[in-house]
């Protein structure tokens, strides 16, 4: 007989990086890690960007597996995979709804920055959340397809789509990067290519080119 499979609901544990007070933050800005991150890596790279009145959020991937580099084993984490890829998008979006509303939910501004694996989360993320998002920034990665053009812009209110990518990435050639952005301008998405010298990385001069003037 041919097993047979059920998806089971349950309780877990999800781990969140925070840097910054929620209670005193009027901006939050949600950091998704790229594929075998975990939330310290992300916030390491965004230290530039640590600011009185800033909160920053990094959600951990509820997918934590063994990964060895250079003879040394560590632990990364992943969004998820194309196994049982429904549920674990369902589960995905309601982690980061309930993220997003326990941490920030009283914070009027709110920023998502993906990192490689991170940007389809976070595109997806931005068109299915019922949060009003000011910023998509995508570092080093793509929109995946199956997200409305449409509906992203909407839900950015007009505010393009901002795109990070090192001239010397080897895991996303910075012109498949430009290919998105243009492909987002002719689906009716505005869309922006911030290019900086530099490997597959989130990067200290883009990070100040996205700050907002001083008053």
């Amino acid at each position: 007989m041919p097993p047979q499979y059920r998806s089971l609901t349950v309780e877990r544990h999800a781990r969140v990086g925070i840097v910054g007070d929620p209670t005193a933050a009027s901006e939050a800005w949600l950091l998704l890690h790229g594929y075998g991150m975990l939330a310290q890596g992300i916030l390491h790279w965004f230290r530039a960007a640590e600011r009185p009145g800033r909160v920053l959020i990094a959600p951990e991937g509820l997918s934590r597996f063994y990964l060895e580099e250079k003879g040394i084993r560590r632990v990364g984490a992943s969004w998820m995979t194309r196994e049982d890829r429904d549920n674990d998008l369902a589960d995905q979006q309601a982690y980061l709804d309930r993220v997003v509303a326990e941490i920030a939910g009283g914070i009027p501004r709110l920023e998502v920055h993906g990192f490689s694996q991170g940007v389809a989360a976070g595109a997806r993320w931005v068109v299915r959340g019922g949060r009003p998002v000011s910023r998509l920034v995508c570092w080093g990665g793509t929109v995946p397809t199956d997200v409305p053009l449409e509906a992203l812009a909407q839900a950015l209110g007009g505010e393009p789509v901002h795109f990070a990518v090192g001239d010397r990435d080897r895991w996303v050639a910075p012109e498949l990067v430009e290919a998105d952005a243009t492909r987002l301008l002719e689906g009716g998405c505005p869309a922006v290519v911030h290019r900086f010298v530099g490997g597959h990385r989130v990067d200290d001069g883009v990070l100040a080119e996205l700050e907002p003037p001083a008053a």
